[in-house]
């Protein structure tokens, strides 16, 4: 009984991060902030080319007290793991059972990046989760508002964006609060913070 209330605890809930452009900074800030006993996984699609994900997913897991990693074609989402998606592709999350993996496909570009968060948003609009964290870091475009705005149609979603003040370009956060996702921007400590207080802790 215990392990069934512990496997549906970790499962209700799952964390989507969205960067670009001063991402690998704001990264190595939010991360590290996040405890290892999560009680959720944690997605992340930093805007990168093929080649350097992998790099930032070491340095990411040197730094974290959650295990970090290049997702890989597959990957079961596990609570206190995060993944990050391979650059060059276009990272989706997909049911398997009662499991979730981590499925890439190569469609064309889209808001001229690939990897692209909207499809990682659009593809958990089918999930078996019942609510996403959503969080919008800095970078320009707006990457982020068009894939919540598919997901919240289906799923309930929570959305943090980072504010001005602490973004490299505020391009991607400020489209999400001018969308009225969420009302203002927030530092990086306070999304860590709201993170950890909507998922919880194992």
């Amino acid at each position: 009984m215990m392990r069934k209330a512990e496997v549906h605890k970790a499962g209700r809930k799952v964390v989507a991060i969205a960067s670009s452009t001063g991402g690998p900074k704001a990264l190595q800030k939010l991360i590290p902030l996040l405890p290892s006993d999560l009680s959720a996984p944690v997605l992340i699609v930093q805007h990168m080319p093929a080649g350097f994900t992998e790099a930032l997913a070491g340095r990411l897991d040197t730094l974290s007290e959650l295990s970090v990693k290049e997702a890989q074609e597959g990957d079961v989402l596990l609570p206190g793991n995060a993944y990050l998606a391979r650059g060059g592709r276009h990272m989706n999350v997909v049911k398997s059972g009662a499991k979730h993996v981590i499925h890439y496909t190569d469609e064309p570009h889209r808001e001229g990046v690939r990897p692209c968060a909207n499809y990682m948003y659009e593809s958990l609009a089918d999930c078996g989760y019942e609510e996403v964290i959503c969080a919008v870091l800095t970078g320009m475009g707006a990457d982020g508002t068009a894939g919540i705005k598919n997901l919240k149609e289906k799923k309930k979603v929570t959305v943090f964006a980072q504010n001005e003040e602490t973004c490299a370009v505020y391009g991607m956060p400020r489209n999400i609060v001018l969308s009225g996702f969420t009302e203002k921007g927030l530092t990086l400590e306070q999304i860590a913070q709201e993170i950890i207080r909507n998922v919880g802790v194992n």
